[in-house]
């Protein structure tokens, strides 16, 4: 074993190795990409994994509520990097004019998870590889890295497999599929430190500007900028070595009751 390794390296070492182990058990496979910098930086990974073409769709679930930024950003790197871009919206909800104005468990449910699950249900896949962290917020922290969805889509958190010495549970049963998340172990401060090394592409939305900047992004409608002077990737993570402020404290569906996530998340969401 090479002792000489650095942190990042060992992260991404395991990560490319979840990334790999996965795809050998399943093959009607996606990869769930927000365009934000934690599925950004795992798209990269899986770019590395399978040395520069990934080799099965990459799902964007679209509310319609997001920054012009982030469609911008999309659009740019699914060509320049030949992605096999599938993007799923909840059509039925949108046309009934679902949105945050209904609550937002009410239009994260419809707009996401219901969105997901049709798109799993039109597609057929068995597995899907998230970017989420353990450190991101607290029911995020009961995950595994691979974790099972029942034939409804639905995370029973109570009852997750161990995952002893990096032992994986990486088998589904017929009427499951599996969210896989290659990120899990990693902290916010380590992915900014890893986009910085390999020089990773992504949204600006996350710099500052006249003194405010976005810590975490998804719907316009729901997201609020932190105060900072982080204009550069240097002065971000210098910024997070002394924060005392939650990563996701601008994010609407975090400011309601403290079970809201743990409720999305139960019924499939992400």
């Amino acid at each position: 074993m090479n002792t000489n390794l650095s942190q990042l390296d060992k992260l991404e070492n395991q990560s490319i190795f979840i990334i790999r182990e996965a795809y050998s058990q399943f093959r009607d496979v996606a990869m769930l990409w927000s365009i934000g910098k934690d599925s950004t930086t795992l798209l990269w990974l899986v770019r590395k994994a399978f040395f520069g073409k990934i080799p099965f769709p990459v799902l964007h679930i679209d509310t319609t509520y997001k920054f012009k930024e982030i469609y911008e950003f999309r659009e740019k790197y699914a060509k320049e990097w030949n992605l096999n871009l599938l993007v799923a919206k909840n059509e039925e909800a949108i046309a009934k004019g679902m949105s945050h104005e209904k609550g937002a468990f009410q239009c994260c449910n419809e707009l996401k998870t219901m969105a997901l699950k049709k798109a799993i249900a039109k597609y057929g896949f068995k597995a899907l590889y998230l970017g989420i962290r353990r450190d991101e917020h607290g029911i995020r922290a009961k995950e595994r890295v691979f974790s099972p969805r029942d034939e409804d889509f639905e995370w029973d958190y109570k009852n997750q497999p161990p995952e002893l010495w990096d032992q994986y549970k990486t088998k589904a049963a017929e009427e499951e599929h599996l969210r896989v998340h290659p990120l899990l172990g990693w902290r916010e401060i380590d992915v900014w430190e890893y986009v910085k090394r390999e020089n990773i592409p992504v949204t600006d939305l996350y710099f500052a500007k006249n003194g405010k900047r976005y810590r975490s992004i998804g719907c316009e409608t729901c997201c609020s900028p932190i105060d900072s002077d982080a204009d550069t990737i240097e002065k971000v993570v210098e910024e997070l070595k002394t924060s005392k402020i939650s990563e996701r404290s601008g994010r609407a569906q975090d400011k309601e009751d403290d079970y809201m996530m743990q409720k999305l998340r139960s019924l499939g969401y992400m």
